[in-house]
């Protein structure tokens, strides 16, 4: 798939074509590589300069790996992304350095993420002191501004990540990430790991920030009622494959894939009088160690045909703005002869 495909415009900031990573699978005395995790086999999507996409699909399908490997901290196995129309993975480390001030992340885990051996206001100066920002009087007052930024106190940059609560740590980690003036941050699950009475504040933290500073968010989830609150347009993962990309409306309004309708028809409803018709998935998720041949969904979709079985759909624009891999939005599709069997003329 190449970037024209993807329906890029000069407005979209980030550019993933066709990214892949693949772990290996070591076995035997000399631990030789003897198999491959495909992680990510294959996503392409865009986001725009300004907007909140959401990323969302079962754990283990590899959303995570797909924000960690657009920021090169992990090593990608092919594809390409573009920030601003820069190939970021053909970068030196010189050039690349300069990009990370752009590109930052939130991490899932508020209580690993931070070094529990450093005051916060260290944690939150780290990168200014490796890009050399600022003197160390400036760098204190931008700790102590960037703390009120995201609700705490000025104080609180004395202290060390145990002596506050998850959701202060999750905003510690906010800090840290802004504090280079990014353009473009990663949301990793930011709030799976808070109470919920937490999460919206933290929520409305990110939204806040997003206006005040002209972010743009990469946001991973697991919780589709977050994703829909937060997103304006909403990718959706399966075993290492993006299978739908829509606007937050027309995905909760009109999902095409099988798998994404039976994602939001487990959403529960808080209308207790209300009765949603709910699609059960049979079988577990297949291991990314052996996918499946042809869509990585057959085994457990409810609408499986024969072509599903054989041939991976096309991940194609169907609607303005509203792209899908699925079987059922192409036209028939006949598997190939076998051993290069003769065709009958």
């Amino acid at each position: 798939m190449t970037n024209s495909n993807l329906g890029a415009t000069s407005k979209d900031m980030l550019v993933v074509d066709n990214l892949k990573k693949y772990f290996p699978v070591r076995s035997g005395l000399l631990q030789r590589v003897s198999a491959w995790v495909k992680a990510v086999d294959g996503v392409s999507f865009t986001i725009r300069e300004g907007e909140t996409f959401g990323l969302v699909g079962e754990s283990g399908c590899g959303k995570t790996t797909v924000g960690r490997t657009i920021l090169r901290l992990v090593p990608s196995n092919g594809g390409s992304v573009f920030f601003d129309g820069e190939d970021v993975f053909a970068m030196g480390k010189r050039e690349f350095k300069g990009m990370r001030r752009n590109m930052q992340i939130v991490f899932q885990d508020p209580y690993s993420s931070l070094d529990p051996r450093m005051p916060v206001g260290e944690i939150i100066s780290e990168g200014m002191m490796i890009h050399g920002i600022g003197t160390s009087a400036e760098r204190a007052a931008t700790v102590s501004e960037l703390l009120k930024t995201v609700g705490m106190n000025p104080y609180h940059a004395r202290r060390y990540p145990h002596e506050f609560s998850g959701g202060q740590r999750q905003r510690i980690g906010i800090a840290r990430a802004l504090a280079l003036r990014p353009r473009f941050i990663v949301c990793d699950e930011p709030v799976s790991a808070l109470d919920v009475s937490v999460q919206s504040a933290v929520l409305n933290l990110l939204r806040s920030l997003q206006s005040q500073f002209g972010l743009t968010y990469l946001f991973i989830a697991h919780n589709l009622s977050v994703v829909e609150h937060i997103s304006d347009r909403v990718g959706v993962m399966y075993l290492g494959k993006m299978v739908e990309v829509a606007s937050r409306e027309t995905l909760f309004r009109n999902p095409m894939h099988p798998y994404t309708q039976a994602l939001l028809s487990a959403i529960p409803m808080p209308d207790p009088d209300y009765q949603k018709e709910r699609i059960v998935l049979t079988g577990d998720v297949p291991s990314p160690l052996n996918p499946p041949s042809g869509c990585r969904f057959h085994p457990r979709c409810p609408r499986v045909m024969d072509v599903c079985k054989e041939i991976d759909p096309p991940f194609e624009q169907k609607h303005p703005d509203h792209w899908v891999a699925c079987h059922l939005y192409t036209e028939a599709v006949q598997p190939a002869p076998v051993n290069g069997a003769a065709q009958s003329a």
